[in-house]
């Protein structure tokens, strides 16, 4: 492992480990989750999923009508582990009002072009949907750029669509790990 990787961690927010939208296999792979954090050399950047009280109205609302991420709410912070590592090592959290963050892809861009950085691996929440969102913006910013996902520190919406997007993710050229 490279100290000048990047290790992106999306969304490990309550709502999506034991909140409205929590599952079983993200509780399952968080302790995995906060041991590659605590390990990892290099440098780490999170993500925030980030609503308002009117998401139910929002596009994403309509589609998924579940009220989750509410900006300053319980399920709206990272996990306690996650949170308490991320204020003790000062990390840098793209909050984020969609499933991408076209800040996060610009970031890596920036990094990557001034040499700071010389990978990328993503882990966390949901793999199905802003897990893979983030990764298929930032192989768009940076094709060149080696990216790979740690499949054991991800969960998707269920098993089955994790692994759909683990396979999408490879087609894209996104190297996947811990299979």
């Amino acid at each position: 492992m490279s100290t000048n990787e990047l290790l992106v961690v999306i969304d490990v927010q309550n709502d999506f480990v034991s909140g409205s939208l929590g599952t079983a296999e993200a509780q399952a792979m968080l302790p995995r989750l906060m041991d590659k954090v605590t390990h990892f050399a290099g440098q780490i950047v999170l993500t925030q999923d980030t609503h308002g009280c009117d998401y139910l109205q929002s596009n994403e609302g309509q589609h998924l009508p579940v009220e989750h991420c509410i900006s300053g709410t319980p399920g709206w912070e990272l996990v306690d582990p996650l949170k308490e590592f991320a204020q003790a090592h000062n990390l840098q959290i793209f909050c984020k009002p969609s499933f991408g963050s076209m800040d996060l892809a610009a970031y890596i861009k920036e990094q990557a072009a001034s040499g700071c950085i010389d990978s990328v691996e993503l882990c966390g929440l949901c793999t199905d949907i802003c897990v893979i969102s983030n990764a298929l913006l930032i192989k768009a910013q940076c094709p060149e750029l080696p990216l790979k996902v740690d499949a054991a520190c991800c969960a998707g919406v269920s098993p089955q669509l994790h692994q759909a997007a683990l396979q999408v993710m490879h087609s894209c050229q996104v190297e996947v790990v811990n299979v």
